[in-house]
């Protein structure tokens, strides 16, 4: 018999913090700044399929930190066919990490059910973002003081879906996987992942686009109250 769930544990990025919103306001300050000549919506439709796939090689140890940050900007650029020198993209690539945690978008209902699950669960994070961004990102937010911990892939040395990374975060959080549930956008990251440890699951279909799989799926963040 599974016990009672005790623990909560949060993807970060598409999941509280509003990812998309806020790496097109980065964008588009950044572009301003730089006098960059491009139509922001033609940009944004071929970068974030770039941008998802790059973080898919990053995920699987394929790709650098540095070669990702790189490597999105020019594929994006060259598919658009805007020629952008390679120094010019390496300070945007700069620039994007810096702006980027400027802008604060969470998802609707993130407060809500932050504050309903505080009352019952302690709550904690598991994310592949970068470290310095991912802390700065819930500050600004305002949701750093919700999580009892922190794991990111940084800390770790793997990223998930790597069962090390969950159970360093289940460690440091004094839990037992069969007492903790994650709740993703990632059916690969967080779903697979943490299920391969025995961690229950719900899935964040924020685009509405995997109706047909089969795991506990929600498509806003207050359906969470269904489950918890």
């Amino acid at each position: 018999m599974t016990k009672k769930i005790k623990h909560v544990f949060f993807d970060l990025d598409h999941t509280l913090w509003d990812f998309d919103k806020n790496s097109g306001l980065t964008f588009e300050k950044i572009f301003k700044l730089n006098n960059i000549n491009v139509k922001l919506k033609d940009f944004l439709l071929v970068y974030e399929p770039i941008n998802l796939n790059y973080w898919k090689l990053y995920r699987e140890e394929k790709v650098t930190k540095s070669v990702l940050r790189y490597g999105r900007l020019k594929e994006a650029f060259d598919k658009i066919k805007i020629t952008v020198e390679d120094d010019i993209i390496n300070h945007l690539s700069e620039a994007y990490i810096d702006h980027l945690t400027t802008f604060n978008h969470l998802f609707d209902g993130t407060f809500e059910i932050l504050d309903y699950l505080q009352e019952n669960y302690e709550l904690h994070i598991i994310t592949n973002g970068f470290e310095e961004a991912q802390e700065r990102k819930m500050t600004t937010s305002n949701i750093r003081n919700y999580f009892k911990t922190i794991t990111n892939s940084e800390m770790v040395g793997v990223k998930k879906p790597n069962p090390k990374i969950f159970n360093f975060a289940l460690d440091i959080a004094n839990a037992n996987a069969d007492e903790s549930i994650m709740i993703g956008d990632s059916i690969e990251a967080d779903i697979v992942g943490a299920n391969n440890i025995g961690m229950d699951t719900i899935h964040f279909d924020y685009k509405d686009t995997h109706k047909t799989l089969n795991f506990k799926r929600i498509t806003n963040l207050k359906a969470i109250e269904n489950h918890l």
